[in-house]
Formats: C-alpha cells, structure tokens, sequence
C-alpha cells in the first residue's frame, strides 16, 4: 500500500490538485490508470454532500491525467459493500470531515477489516488522513468538545499509520475554542507522551516501502512544545517518538 495524507489535494481556491511539493508527480509515480476507484465518506448520512465532494475529486484526478474504470462511493447507502468495494478498487479516497463521525462510520462498515492486505494507493483528506492512524487524535473541533467530560479526544483508527496528523494548521493555528486557544491550551496539552505533526494545505504526508516522508512544511508538536521540522519544497522522514 501506498498512502497519501493530506491536509488537502486541492489547490487554495482552485478545482483543481495542488501541485506544491511534488503531489502530483509523486502520486502519478504510484497510481495506475486506469483503475477502480472508491471515494469513502465522512458522514454516512450526507448523500447529497457527499455526492458532490466525490465528483470534485474526481474531476479534479481527471484533470491531472488520472482516469479511472469504476469510480464508486461508499457510504450510508451501501455501506454492507465495503469489503467487495475495496478488494476491487486500485484507490480509495478518504473523504475529509468531522473526525469522530467518520471514524465511527470506519467502523460500522469494517473498513479496517476490508482494507486488510489491500494493495493500491490511499489518499486521505483531513478527517480522512487523521483516521488513518493507528490510535486517532480527534483534536476537539465544535463548541462544546473542548469541554465535554464524554469527548472521546483519542479514537482506534484504520492503524495504517501511527503518525498523528493535524491538518489544515494555517487557517486554525489561531483558533479559540470553547474559551481556550485551539493549540496552546488544548492540542499541546494532550501532546505530553505523545507526537502530534501539523500540517497546513499543500503538505502531506507519503508512505510506501515502511517509511513515511511528510512533503512541505510540518510542525512537530510532543511534550506540550512545538517546533518545526520542514519548509516549501523540503522533505521531512517521520519520528513519532
């Protein structure tokens, strides 16, 4: 398997797949074309978002050259398809969203399961690439989370990854929520024992062959510090300890 974590494949207000820190060139090295494709949700509910997320990712694969047999998507409607879906597909898609709610959905269809000895390439967007890991760091998001003695803020995930992904740092770096800033108070808190890597658009993480190389700038947060640990156009092997 070959993954691809992102923060997000899109270009910043564009249709279109970021190009930055070699995206593309990379995933046309790993994807063949043309290939069954399956777009999983985040909301197993959300038909018509979802619906319509799905045919922007795919427009915008086939407007960098990727072209694709089937490309189907699995959600609430065909949910108990999961393990067929997957056997035959040559890429998932692992759409963005709200965390928890994914990753309760990962679990109701048995996406762990039916992944087991799957052998294209994954691409994880957001939520996507943070229920990727081995144990999830649903990082509170929504009022009230922050604060709720019942927020589950540590997940079991799809446990393709034991890196812990922050997507999207740039646009919430300076977040409040709940009364409290969204990192200092909260994220680098929960970082005691652990190793977070933040990531904004454009950044990504790449696994193939057991090793793992996050693309563009990351921040490496452990032990309630931050630092950073690459920059545009550099490459950074992963440490999660």
């Amino acid at each position: 398997m070959t993954y691809f974590l992102t923060s997000s494949p899109f270009g910043v207000g564009s249709p279109y797949l970021n190009p930055a820190n070699h995206f593309i060139e990379l995933l046309r090295e790993a994807l063949a074309s043309p290939c069954a494709a399956v777009f999983v949700c985040a909301d197993p509910d959300r038909h018509a978002f979802t619906d319509h997320i799905a045919l922007d990712m795919k427009n915008a694969l086939n407007a960098a050259g990727f072209f694709f047999s089937s490309f189907d998507i699995l959600d609430g409607r065909n949910m108990w398809d999961a393990n067929s879906l997957v056997k035959n597909a040559g890429l998932l898609v692992l759409a963005g969203g709200h965390v928890p709610t994914q990753n309760a959905f990962f679990q109701q269809c048995g996406l762990k399961a039916a992944m087991r000895g799957f052998d294209g390439v994954v691409i994880g967007i957001s939520a996507g690439s943070m229920n990727c890991a081995e144990t999830v760091y649903a990082q509170p998001e929504e009022p009230g989370e922050a604060v709720s003695p019942t927020y589950r803020r540590f997940l079991p995930g799809l446990g393709i990854t034991k890196t812990m992904l922050l997507p999207h740092y740039q646009m919430v770096k300076d977040d409040m929520l709940d009364g409290m800033r969204l990192f200092e108070d909260i994220t680098y808190a929960d970082s005691f024992g652990r190793v977070f890597h933040a990531i904004p658009d454009g950044s990504y993480l790449l696994g193939r062959e057991g090793r793992e190389t996050i693309f563009g700038p990351c921040f490496r947060i452990s032990g309630g510090e931050m630092r950073q640990v690459s920059r545009e156009d550099e490459a950074y092997t992963v440490q999660n300890n």
